[in-house]
């Protein structure tokens, strides 16, 4: 149902998921689904402003001590908080603590904003993703009780069977693709009241066989490339996103890069 809203400023919280990664742009920067929702709302409203504090590898208690704070004092029109899917995937995971920090997150977020935005993440098909979805769908569970008491919206990304499609993730197997991105942008857009421009819960077209040697030496690619190193950052107590400042630490007019993402 339409809102018929005019939102003239957004504020994006969370990890990688919400900085962009891997929506590669030539420059080398990260586009994503919140810098394409970003552009859609800025022709909607003149001097429309956008801030994006996601840092990618943020755990939930990251992102209340270093984005919530400063997100709330911007008072936005609209803010996105996506975080808690890191933890879950650690080996050791209290999701007590979990719930308890999101919350306070929430509780933090929801007064100070026009329409505070929690999602239910996406999640790739497979047998690692297996392993941790009890405690995803715990994470869940969370955000949908806490957008009910405190009156966010929420985009069930999860429930949408097509981003669940191996096709729409990059080769590192946590971040989506450029049109992964899009989608979600789509359904925030859509969530947010505003009018459709496409299904973005459409399924791909059948896939093409793969031949079992091909998916052997992409499951090898993967390890040595992103599972080895995602291992050693882990069991040194490293994160990718140490020591990186946020995307667009200020609440500024926003204007859409004419850069288009790369074809790779």
């Amino acid at each position: 149902m339409e809102m018929n809203a005019n939102y003239t400023s957004f504020v994006a919280v969370g990890d990688s998921f919400t900085e962009g990664m891997s929506d590669l742009l030539p420059d080398g920067s990260y586009r994503g689904w919140a810098d394409l929702l970003a552009g859609r709302l800025a022709t909607r409203a003149p001097g429309f402003r956008y801030a994006n504090l996601a840092v990618r590898g943020k755990l939930i208690g990251q992102i209340l001590d270093e984005q919530v704070d400063t997100a709330a004092a911007m008072s936005a029109d609209v803010v996105t908080l996506v975080g808690g899917l890191n933890d879950t995937l650690r080996p050791s995971c209290d999701m007590g603590r979990v719930r308890g920090l999101l919350t306070e997150a929430v509780e933090r977020l929801a007064p100070s904003c026009g329409q505070l935005v929690l999602m239910r993440s996406p999640g790739r098909d497979g047998p690692v993703m297996e392993r941790f979805r009890p405690r995803m769908e715990e994470l869940f569970l969370c955000v949908e009780e806490l957008a009910a008491r405190h009156g966010a919206l929420v985009v069930d990304l999860y429930g949408a069977s097509a981003l669940g499609d191996q096709r729409l993730w990059d080769t590192d197997r946590l971040h989506l693709t450029a049109e992964g991105h899009r989608r979600v942008a789509e359904a925030v857009w859509q969530t947010l009241g505003l009018p459709a421009e496409d299904d973005w819960r459409a399924e791909l077209p059948p896939p093409e066989p793969v031949r079992w040697v091909a998916r052997r030496a992409e499951d090898a690619c993967f390890a040595r490339r992103h599972l080895g190193p995602w291992i050693v950052r882990r069991a040194t107590g490293r994160s990718s996103g140490d020591g990186r400042p946020a995307k667009r630490p200020e609440l500024l007019p926003y204007e859409v890069p004419l850069a288009s993402p790369s074809a790779d």
